[in-house]
């Protein structure tokens, strides 16, 4: 495909998510909305009416478009991307990829085959302050990893558990981090599904503690990493990112008591601002353009859709059952 051929991108799904997709798609450069597609028919008339596009059936999308972003609920994606891929139409899945393992191989495998891009929608990984951290870990000793992801719960039905809903963001982030497999899990879940905790622990003798929850009162999403040489905190609301350094405690007298001091060099790294979503679209847009690599492949996202369903099961079927696993 030409570098100065514009691409024709589609919608299908323009609830909660997939309608940013449709505004993000509209204002990139080199890029052209031709469709939103929707069950609900009066939101996708409310959509296009605001872009100027069409509002039409998801199959007639699929063959207008070069490429669309699939963001129904999870029990939709595999018929829907399938469609796609038997059409040459390139295709970006929202995050978890597809429900089941089997048909998630199937789907990359089709893909290969038809010269089809599959990109997942792990949208963490574009976010700038993950950008950063991709500089910074390859030079550390990494001894563990923590992430939280904690909110209210949202006004609108989610199908999916808090892991497969939430957790399965820092599972991405942290799988492309520490590129290692998983060795073992343990997990355990309250609240209907809507809050879980696990601990990974990496091949690379890392371990990584994970908590999300819908049950939280207050927005939270964190993550923190202690290595041998320094502690970075990372709070991806903000988009910023610290670095603790030579932390020296000591204990000072002062007026005839000893009063306790801890110092530390904390170090702020420059990130780059924008908005995650719109670095994910341009570089799907890029990725078809130029035939190459999605950042977020069909097998980042099987992988992570592999320790997902190992946590689900272990916190919401037989909480803190010791069972060793390998992935990867």
């Amino acid at each position: 495909m030409s570098s100065n051929e514009s691409i024709t991108a589609g919608v299908i799904g323009v609830g909660a998510m997939g309608k940013h997709h449709a505004r993000v798609y509209n204002e990139l450069c080199g890029c052209d909305l031709v469709g939103v597609a929707d069950a609900d028919t009066e939101q996708a008339r409310e959509i296009a009416g605001q872009y100027a596009t069409d509002a039409c059936e998801a199959d007639k999308l699929i063959t207008r478009a070069d490429a669309v972003t699939i963001a129904v609920p999870t029990s939709y994606h595999y018929d829907l991307a399938k469609q796609c891929v038997d059409a040459g139409t390139h295709i970006l899945v929202e995050k978890p990829l597809v429900e089941d393992e089997k048909k998630g191989q199937n789907l990359i495998d089709r893909a290969d085959e038809a010269n089809v891009t599959l990109q997942v929608g792990h949208i963490e990984r574009f976010n700038p302050v993950t950008e950063t951290l991709m500089d910074i870990v390859p030079d550390l000793n990494v001894i563990s990893v923590k992430a939280e992801r904690l909110g209210p719960q949202p006004d609108r039905t989610i199908e999916d558990s808090a892991v497969t809903d939430l957790m399965i963001h820092d599972i991405d982030v942290i799988r492309a981090l520490l590129e290692a497999p998983v060795t073992e899990v343990l997990a355990t879940g309250n609240a209907g599904g809507r809050y879980a905790t696990a601990t990974v622990e990496f091949k690379s003798g890392v371990i990584g503690r994970l908590t999300a929850s819908r049950v939280t009162q207050r927005k939270v999403r964190e993550l923190t990493i202690t290595a041998e040489e320094c502690y970075v905190t990372v709070d991806y609301i903000d988009q910023t990112v610290q670095i603790h350094r030579q932390s020296v405690p000591e204990y000072i007298a002062e007026d005839g008591g000893v009063r306790y001091k801890h110092e530390s060099i904390v170090e702020n790294p420059a990130v780059d601002t924008g908005e995650p979503l719109k670095n994910e679209l341009e570089s799907f847009i890029e990725s078809v353009r130029t035939g190459h690599d999605p950042r977020v492949t069909g097998e980042d996202g099987l992988k992570s859709l592999k320790l997902v369903k190992e946590i689900n099961r272990k916190a919401f079927g037989s909480p803190y059952k010791h069972v060793e696993v390998l992935h990867d």
